[in-house]
């Protein structure tokens, strides 16, 4: 017979109840998958509830806009609808941006699979964020850069790409992309640098306000460097070629 240890009052213990200890396990699991199902439903539903509106309403503000450390206040934005922007500025953001913009679900993976490599061989991590990827970013999150905040990123692009046309997408980026210090959006921008409406702008003039995208807060359109100037002529021959290819009467 199999002896025991006592306790200290020379007491044997009980058996353990292994079926209990199972089914209490069990049970565990079962509250931490409920839990998890519910956590996550809730995200979700959050999720779709900033998201889905952007089909018929236009963003108030950004979280770009609310996290400004420019210091010019009040910041300088105007909102204008996709039938008076005209075409030379939403080409030209795409040729700057995001050539790929009507043909990708939100992502670029060929380019995202050459910034991870570079971050592993010790380089910074680079952007490789496509327009949907920065209108999620601009819209929800925080300018640092970390996989966290790309994994978020990345969550909000699929549900942009999901639930909004690609044109609605170009035509919010299109208004709260930061074109300068306190300057958001295709509006205040032609208003600022040209003293034009968007509809008006030249395709030179749409391409220098979209070569300053990458770093507004650095390249600015009011007193262009020669860098930018390089950039700006890019952009205009890449908007020729994306016009003869009746680039936008592809979207919908």
């Amino acid at each position: 017979m199999r002896a025991y240890p006592s306790d200290r009052f020379g007491r044997p213990p009980l058996p353990r109840d292994r079926h209990r200890d199972k089914d209490m396990t069990r049970r565990l699991f079962r509250w931490l998958g409920k839990t998890f199902l519910v956590l996550a439903s809730l995200i979700i539903l959050l999720s779709l509830s900033v998201v889905l509106p952007l089909r018929w309403i236009d963003p108030p503000t950004t979280a770009f806009m609310l996290q400004d450390s420019s210091g010019v206040r009040p910041l300088q934005r105007e909102w204008v609808d996709w039938r008076d922007i005209g075409d030379a500025l939403p080409i030209a953001v795409v040729a700057s941006e995001d050539q790929k913009f009507s043909g990708h679900l939100g992502f670029d993976v060929a380019s995202i699979r050459e910034s991870v490599d570079e971050y592993s061989q010790g380089q910074s991590l680079r952007g490789a964020s496509t327009i949907t990827q920065q209108v999620a970013k601009n819209l929800y999150l925080w300018p640092s850069r970390s996989f966290l905040r790309k994994g978020i990123e990345a969550y909000f692009a699929a549900l942009l790409e999901a639930l909004l046309p690609k044109r609605r997408i170009l035509e919010i980026y299109l208004n709260i992309a930061e074109f300068g210090p306190g300057i958001y959006g295709v509006g205040a921008a032609s208003k600022s640098y040209f003293g034009k409406t968007p509809s008006a702008l030249e395709d030179t003039e749409a391409a220098l306000l979209a070569a300053v995208l990458p770093s507004p807060g650095r390249l600015h359109a009011g007193q262009p460097s020669s860098y930018l100037r390089e950039r700006q002529s890019w952009i205009t021959g890449n908007m020729e070629r994306l016009r003869r290819e009746q680039w936008i009467l592809s979207l919908e």
